[in-house]
């Protein structure tokens, strides 16, 4: 091969090379484009703390007995609320909050945040960030995506509107599975610090609850709301 023609193909290679990097750049998932400094959030850095984090849409009926039991052990945990379901469950609500839990965001509509643009992701958190704050007078500062859909506009949403993005360590399927066993398996079996456990008030949840509390105490951690478990931390799995 002439000097030449290896000086083409090499220049052929180089700029295959280029197209192949921009096209992968171009067209990757919304999630690979995150930046570091803005991912969301999954496990804590506190080496003894973790939290049973309840994202509430529906399983209002359930919810009572959830406070009765997170009394009963002294827990303190983090509800992620629908605006909606606030807007229809105002005691309820005030209850959770009154019994010392951290309150979150969880969108107004529960949508697929993923496929909504800059102007509907706001929507969605900003204004039930001010149902909250009508009804609570609080200001939360942690959004948990519904059914934990998100994209690169979702996570630069939430973080103009002072959010940190939380999603979970482990997550019991509880709104699939009636299975109490299951639940416990999956909420406790290979807890340690700093592990976000993601739960809903279902009738199997408030039959495993306390089993899950008890034995996540026997392993010498501590159950307490998110903000608690996730103090500067940026930790992804």
């Amino acid at each position: 091969m002439t000097k030449k023609a290896m000086g083409s193909l090499v220049c052929n290679l180089v700029i295959c090379t280029v197209v192949a990097i921009i096209f992968a750049i171009s067209f990757a998932p919304d999630t690979l484009a995150v930046s570091d400094d803005n991912d969301p959030i999954t496990k804590g850095a506190s080496k003894t703390k973790v939290s049973l984090m309840v994202n509430v849409y529906w399983g209002t009926e359930f919810i009572p007995k959830m406070l009765e039991i997170f009394k009963k052990y002294n827990v303190k945990t983090t509800f992620f609320i629908g605006g909606m379901w606030a807007c229809e469950n105002e005691s309820v609500l005030k209850d959770i909050y009154q019994n010392g839990h951290e309150i979150g965001n969880h969108g107004y509509y529960h949508k697929d945040h993923k496929k909504l643009d800059y102007k509907r992701n706001k929507e969605e958190i900003e204004i039930t960030h001010k149902v909250v704050k009508r009804i609570l007078d609080y200001d939360m500062n942690l959004f948990a995506p519904p059914s934990g859909s998100y994209g690169v506009t979702t996570l630069k949403v939430a973080k103009e509107l002072n959010y940190k993005t939380i999603m979970w360590t482990y997550d019991t399927i509880d709104w699939r599975d009636k299975d109490e066993a299951l639940i416990i398996k999956r909420a406790t079996q290979k807890i340690t610090g700093g592990a976000l456990v993601l739960m809903h008030p279902t009738a199997a949840t408030v039959n495993a609850l306390e089993r899950i509390i008890t034995e996540i105490l026997q392993k010498g951690l501590t159950i307490a709301p998110v903000s608690e478990v996730i103090q500067s931390s940026q930790i992804n799995l």
